[in-house]
């Protein structure tokens, strides 16, 4: 039996509890910080943009750090969280300068991070050429071996392209998984694909990347014959042994390529045909392109409220976009978002996001965004490049877009500004420089070849609205007889006014 001051304690503490604001309640899921994005109080999900959407997706399952099996306490249990890889980076300077080589390495880090890895340790070594056997030298291998067994690492990675034979020997001695830097960024890719054809390109690559590296150990190598097999695998009528199991796989792996080589060009008719209405209506059409993370995404939001995703990591975007927009005089023109560039881009994926690619090749105008924060933006600039003349998108006019400069060094940016004077300094994130940097573009779209000064009747609206929208008017003045206009128009549509010349 309780007395009546215990009651009167209970009391207080059950109201105390009722009083509880729930907006103090804070959760100790990882995955609060994205659902933020479609909280029943927050906005609804319907008036989200299509990046908000997307962005809200990937962060439904991330990866977290720390998460083990053992569960020593209730509390590390994370909901829909996957485990994060425990790697040591590995790099080999050859050339260029220290500074060279650990831009290199920090931005072999953000790929590793980006893939879903935690980053443990990072050592990397001179040499006049990487060692034919293990890449880095037996000498290395040893102390590298001493590092992951001291960390618990449970992956290398490799800042090269490295041969089969050396990833090979590098997981026969360090007795973990090794992978190169080609393998980590098709990884990337492989996450971060959404569209049916991006998916397709990924997988071609991947594809590509797998069928040079294929190797079995014991039972995979085993002989495969047909019908009734003898103890010598001779089979009826003695047929031979026919493939290995490496042989059949790699035959799997060219029909699959095949395939997707057979589906990917039919995509490509599609794209095509879209390209060629816009150039058969003498659209004109601007690229994005640039380094990855340096704001692509970001520009082409703030350029025409395109909406899609934006994420603060390497290839947060591959799917390109394009949005129809307008001048300030009321012309038409397309901005396109493109894939994301890197150092020692895989000539996979440059191969099989070709297609892709074929949009800046043939657009009026390239935007070369550039990060002005980056500690090497010169480095990533001459990289973007020997993309675009490898997609033979060299010969395109160029706009240098200097972007972050809320967070650049006034420094860097004068610098830059000196190196590339056909640029504009701006930043997606305030806004700094937008009505400049659009100024500029429509200033560098083609302008129409011939002129006209034709007297249009008032019933003939239609053509003055197509004027507006792909030509240039120079002067309009309304008459009794009729609208008298001068200006230039493409070829099509000064036929049609041709008619009505004065």
């Amino acid at each position: 039996m309780t007395n009546a001051s215990e009651d009167f304690s209970l009391d207080a503490e059950l109201a105390e509890t009722e009083a509880w604001d729930d907006d103090d309640f804070e959760s100790g899921y990882a995955d609060d910080a994205a659902a933020e994005v479609v909280s029943p109080d927050g906005p609804d999900p319907e008036e989200l943009t299509t990046g908000e959407q997307d962005l809200a997706e990937r962060h439904a399952l991330r990866r977290v750090a720390g998460l083990r099996t053992e569960l020593e306490d209730i509390t590390e249990v994370e909901y829909r969280q996957l485990r994060l890889e425990r790697v040591v980076l590995v790099g080999v300077w050859t050339e260029g300068s220290i500074e060279d080589a650990e831009n290199s390495m920090a931005e072999l880090a953000l790929l590793a991070e980006t893939a879903g890895s935690e980053v443990l340790d990072a050592i990397y070594q001179r040499r006049q050429k990487p060692d034919p056997a293990t890449y880095i030298g037996r000498g290395k291998v040893d102390g590298l071996r001493e590092i992951v067994a001291a960390t618990g690492a449970d992956t290398v990675i490799l800042d090269g392209d490295l041969a089969p034979s050396q990833l090979r020997n590098l997981e026969d001695k360090l007795k973990v998984k090794a992978i190169d830097r080609t393998a980590l960024i098709l990884d990337i890719f492989a996450q971060h694909a959404k569209s049916r054809e991006g998916q397709a390109q990924v997988e071609l690559a991947q594809l590509s990347y797998m069928k040079q590296r294929l190797r079995g150990w014991g039972g995979n190598l085993s002989r495969q014959a047909g019908g009734r097999v003898g103890a010598d695998g001779g089979g009826i009528g003695g047929r031979g042994p026919g493939e290995t199991k490496i042989e059949t796989d790699r035959r799997r792996i060219n029909t699959k390529i095949a395939k997707l080589r057979r589906e990917l060009k039919a995509m490509k008719g599609t794209r095509d045909t879209k390209r060629a209405e816009r150039q058969r209506h003498a659209i004109p059409s601007v690229a994005i392109a640039g380094y990855t993370n340096a704001g692509k995404s970001s520009l082409l939001n703030k350029l025409t409220d395109a909406g899609v995703l934006v994420e603060d990591s390497l290839f947060a975007t591959l799917d390109p976009t394009t949005r129809r927009t307008t001048t300030a005089d009321g012309r038409i023109y397309t901005m396109s978002d493109t894939v994301g560039f890197v150092r020692h881009l895989p000539h996979q994926l440059v191969e099989a996001f070709r297609s892709t690619l074929e949009e800046v090749a043939d657009a009026d105008l390239i935007l070369h965004v550039v990060d002005g924060s980056h500690p090497d933006p010169e480095g990533q600039i001459a990289a973007v490049r020997e993309v675009l003349a490898d997609i033979e998108a060299s010969k395109v006019p160029e706009l240098i877009v200097i972007n972050k400069a809320d967070a650049a060094d006034p420094m860097v940016l004068a610098r830059l500004r000196a190196r590339e004077p056909h640029s504009v300094v701006v930043s997606a994130k305030t806004g700094e420089g937008i009505t400049e940097a659009l100024a500029l573009v429509e200033s560098e779209l083609p302008r129409p070849g011939v002129e006209f000064n034709a007297l249009l009747p008032y019933e003939r609206g239609d053509l003055i609205n197509r004027l507006h929208q792909r030509g240039e008017i120079e002067s309009l003045e309304h008459t009794a007889e009729g609208t008298l206009v001068r200006g230039r128009a493409h070829e099509d549509l000064a036929g049609e006014l041709a008619a009505y010349a004065v």
